[in-house]
C-alpha cells in the first residue's frame, strides 16, 4: 500500500504529475474536438436536409465513410496522410522537406471528422422531429429563414438532439485514448510509460480506467442538468 502511495504521488518519487498532465491533455483534446465536431455535424444535418440533391448526396457519402472506418484507422490517415500531402505539395514546387503532422492537431481532425459524422445524425433527427408549422408560423411572422431557424428552430434543435449529443460526448472522452497511438502524451500513454517502468501495469491502468470513470460521472451530472435546463419551459407549462 506504502509502495503503491509512493508511486502516485507528487514530485520527483512518484508519477502522480505524470498521470495528471495526461488527464489535462485528455480532456483538452475532448474539449477541442468538441465546439468542431458539432458545428460540421450541424452543417452536415443541413445539408442532409436540404432539398439541393448533390448537397444531399455529398453528405451522405461523408457520414457514410466516417461511420464506416474505424477511428483509429481515420486517426491514422490523417496523421500519415496529411503528412504525405504536404510534402508532394512541397516536392512538387522543389522544396524537400520533412513535415510532421502535430499528435494533437491531428487527434482533433481525425475525431471531429468521426464525432461530426454521427453528431449530424442527431441533428438530423432532431430537425424531423421539428413540425413544419414551427417554420410555416416564423415566416407568417415576418421573419427571415435565417433568424427563423436562430429564434424558433434552433432552441427545439437543441434540446431534441441533446440526450443523443451527450452520449456521443462520452463516447468522445473514451476515443481520445486512440491518439496515444501517434504520440500524444494524454492519460493512456502516461500510464502505459508508467506501468512499463515501474512494472506496476495493474496499478497504473486501473488508475486511469477510474480517473475515465470520475470523467464520465462528472459528464453525466453535467448533461442532466443542461438537459433539465433546456426543458425548463416545458416544466413552466
Amino acid at each position: 500500500m506504502n509502495e503503491a502511495l509512493t508511486l502516485l504521488s507528487f514530485g520527483e518519487q512518484g508519477w502522480g504529475d505524470t498521470i495528471a498532465l495526461g488527464v489535462v491533455v485528455t480532456v483538452t483534446l475532448a474539449l477541442a474536438t468538441l465546439p468542431f465536431g458539432l458545428v460540421l455535424g450541424f452543417l452536415i444535418a443541413l445539408a442532409k436536409n436540404s432539398s439541393e440533391p448533390s448537397l444531399k448526396l455529398a453528405a451522405n457519402i461523408y457520414t457514410t465513410i466516417f461511420r464506416g472506418l474505424p477511428e483509429l484507422l481515420t486517426l491514422f490517415l490523417v496523421y500519415f496522410g496529411v503528412q504525405i500531402g504536404i510534402q508532394q505539395a512541397l516536392k512538387f514546387i522543389g522544396v524537400e522537406v520533412y513535415v510532421e503532422v502535430n499528435s494533437f492537431v491531428a487527434g482533433m481532425v481525425a475525431l471531429s471528422l468521426v464525432f461530426s459524422s454521427y453528431a449530424s445524425e442527431a441533428f438530423l433527427s432532431a430537425f424531423r422531429g421539428i413540425p413544419q408549422g414551427q417554420y410555416e408560423g416564423g415566416y407568417a411572422l415576418g421573419l427571415s429563414r435565417s433568424r427563423t431557424m436562430l429564434l424558433i428552430v434552433m432552441p427545439q434543435l437543441i434540446r431534441l438532439a441533446l440526450p443523443a449529443l451527450g452520449n456521443l460526448w462520452l463516447i468522445l472522452l473514451k476515443e481520445t485514448s486512440l491518439v496515444s497511438v501517434v504520440g500524444l502524451s494524454d492519460l493512456v500513454r502516461e500510464a502505459g510509460i508508467a506501468a512499463r517502468v515501474t512494472k506496476e501495469p495493474f496499478l497504473f491502468f486501473g488508475i486511469a480506467c477510474l480517473v475515465y470513470l470520475v470523467l464520465a460521472m462528472i459528464s453525466s451530472t453535467g448533461l442532466s442538468r443542461i438537459e433539465r435546463w433546456s426543458k425548463r419551459g416545458e416544466a413552466a407549462r
